[in-house]
């Protein structure tokens, strides 16, 4: 079984929405992508963040959630999902790899979200959130 890794993050702005992209495969989640060889986990979250969405952020090194699923036959890929906050809110997609972004509510971000883990992880972050 292969094994990959992805990092991103669960990013909030200062009226509390949060930042969700529409992949060009057409699911909507969290910026994320595969870790390159030397690179931290979130050294990976900032660059992909960074890279789909144009939008800086902080990292909160120390609240992260786990995704475990299998993409494909013989794949099993973990993704590492860090709370954030933006620094810069200008969004630029990557066209690349990314269909749609924005900005949204909690309620329509839960809504919006293609996979039921990406709403279990968008609940816990939240709740992180309002303890900050």
């Amino acid at each position: 079984m292969k094994q990959e890794k992805s990092c991103g993050a669960i990013i909030y702005n200062s009226n509390n929405e949060v930042l969700v992209v529409k992949h060009n495969a057409g699911h909507w989640d969290f910026p994320k992508g595969h870790v390159e060889e030397n690179e931290t986990e979130v050294q990976t979250a900032l660059r992909e963040v960074k890279e789909e969405t144009n939008v800086d952020v902080h990292i909160y090194e120390n609240i992260k959630y786990e995704s475990h699923y299998s993409p494909k036959e013989n794949v099993e890929k973990t993704v590492i999902f860090f709370l954030a906050r933006s620094i810069s809110d200008t969004l630029v997609k990557q066209d690349a790899e990314i269909a749609d972004i924005g900005w949204y509510s909690y309620e329509d971000a839960l809504n919006i979200l293609t996979y039921d883990n990406a709403k279990e992880i968008l609940k816990k972050s939240y709740n992180d959130l309002l303890k900050l």
